[in-house]
């Protein structure tokens, strides 16, 4: 069972985490280019702060964003600011989603997000915690894979082992965490897989942020992964 009230808590820590390390960065370190092609570590704190944002349009019953085009562009226009501003951002934006999780709703309810997925609302601040841990570690200021709360680790292989579950062109897939913990993912055709590693690794390489050579592969070739 899903408690968006721990949940909540977790990203105020992850938050809080994040920008005591942000904290010790300067205006060029701000500018220099995060672990995310074609973005500075500006545009990933622009875009925390703006995606902060659109979750609670979301939890209001408006679209995420107006459009793509003006996610984008807010995202680029916020991007080249100074740390002491992207701090500000980050911080106020959080306080915003914080504040709209503490209203009373039903959090039974559908709600929808881009692209036309859809989600209970009651997940949406696990959605805010993988935001806001993953792009910590997209900023490249020394908090790794490794560091992640083991709980939120697990919880995120979860979701993306569902994600992939049933996809046409990722095989049949048993993912092993060092810890003996196991998952199924893929069901498209072909033989079966086992991939084992590090739940770090393991994670990385289904959230698109390590290639899989530190994992071990039987069965057949490390499957390639759709985009997210």
């Amino acid at each position: 069972m899903i408690d968006h009230v721990h949940d909540l808590a977790s990203v105020r820590e992850a938050t809080d985490r994040l920008l005591s390390a942000a904290a010790k960065l300067d205006d060029a370190a701000v500018a220099a280019p995060s672990r995310l092609p074609g973005w500075t570590r500006g545009h990933v704190l622009a875009h925390l702060s703006r995606n902060a944002d659109a979750l609670v349009n979301v939890l209001q019953g408006r679209p995420m964003y107006v459009s793509a085009e003006a996610r984008d562009a807010d995202i680029e226009r916020d991007a080249h600011r100074p740390l002491a501003v992207q701090l500000d951002d980050v911080r106020e934006s959080a306080a915003r989603f914080q504040a709209e999780g503490e209203v009373p709703a039903d959090w039974d309810r559908r709600v929808e997000l881009r692209n036309g997925v859809t989600d209970r609302a009651v997940r949406l601040p696990f959605r805010r915690l993988v935001e806001v841990e993953l792009h910590h570690v997209d900023l490249g200021i020394g908090y790794e894979l490794e560091d992640l709360p083991r709980e939120f680790t697990e919880r995120e292989i979860d979701f993306l082992a569902e994600r992939f579950s049933g996809h046409p062109t990722v095989p049949p897939t048993r993912l092993v965490a060092a810890s003996g913990k196991e998952w199924r993912t893929g069901g498209g055709e072909g033989a079966g897989v086992t991939v084992s590693g590090p739940a770090a690794d393991l994670l990385g390489w289904l959230a698109g942020r390590r290639d899989g050579t530190a994992l071990e592969v039987t069965g057949d070739a490390l499957p390639v992964l759709p985009p997210l």
